[in-house]
């Protein structure tokens, strides 16, 4: 099952961890995992080329990890941006578990 971590301050989310792989099919034919995959790396994407920030990012393929946090010392219009783009991301990866909630789950 792949786990959606999710990281929160004062101001909302500000990091996400995926993990695992979802089991819904073979590797490499894993519908679940392709969109996760996908999700968070347009996550990271955005962050850079949307918000013009560099995320903290945290890529361990043999684990099959990827995290993404985000930086001290954003302007309020960057962590603004920033939250707009990881609280979409959540949002997906909330629709991924109310499709296929026995592949992903979001702590």
């Amino acid at each position: 099952m792949t786990t959606v971590s999710v990281w929160r301050d004062e101001n909302g989310v500000n990091g996400l961890r995926v993990q695992d792989h979802a089991g819904f099919a073979k590797r490499g034919k894993d519908i679940v995992c392709a969109a996760a995959s996908i999700l968070i790396t347009t996550c990271v994407n955005s962050l850079e080329s949307v918000a013009h920030i560099t995320p903290e990012v945290l890529v361990e393929e043999k684990s099959a990890v990827i995290e993404v946090r985000l930086p001290q010392g954003l302007s309020p219009m960057q962590d603004h941006d920033c939250r707009i783009i990881l609280h979409t991301a959540l949002q997906g990866f909330e629709d991924i578990a109310a499709q296929y909630p026995r592949y992903l789950q979001i702590i």
